[in-house]
């Protein structure tokens, strides 16, 4: 079973990447939710029950965070801390990658189940 992490914000990412490092991390960046549980980000919200679906292709001892990037004006500064990033470099939310790995999958690539299978599946 994949252990599934919901962190809000850079730090808690660090914080957790940095707590499953000797495991296989895969980690999803996403905008935030509000207090009625809803992402501003409609690609995000599109891309959510595609990825918990396939999160059964994933290997069985792996992690996979969740992370919440912040509300639309904080991701929308070209100059916030996921973008600087020198590893992450997010570009897009929803952003699928594996953590130490060049795959990625960025906005509509999130909601399409055979990339994401093929992502969260070994290789």
């Amino acid at each position: 079973m994949v252990a599934e992490v919901s962190v809000e914000g850079y730090e808690a990412y660090k914080k957790a990447a940095e707590e499953n490092k000797s495991k296989l991390v895969f980690a999803l960046f996403c905008g935030s939710v509000n207090a009625n549980g809803e992402s501003w980000c409609p690609d995000c919200v599109t891309a959510a029950p595609v990825i918990a679906d396939n999160l059964k292709h994933a290997p069985k001892d792996s992690v996979f965070i969740h992370c919440g990037v912040g509300g639309r004006d904080f991701w929308k500064d070209q100059n916030n801390v996921f973008r600087k990033d020198p590893v992450l470099k997010l570009k897009s939310v929803p952003t699928l990658l594996k953590i130490g790995h060049p795959q990625r999958l960025e906005e509509a690539q999130c909601a399409k189940p055979e990339m994401v299978k093929m992502l969260l599946e070994e290789d």
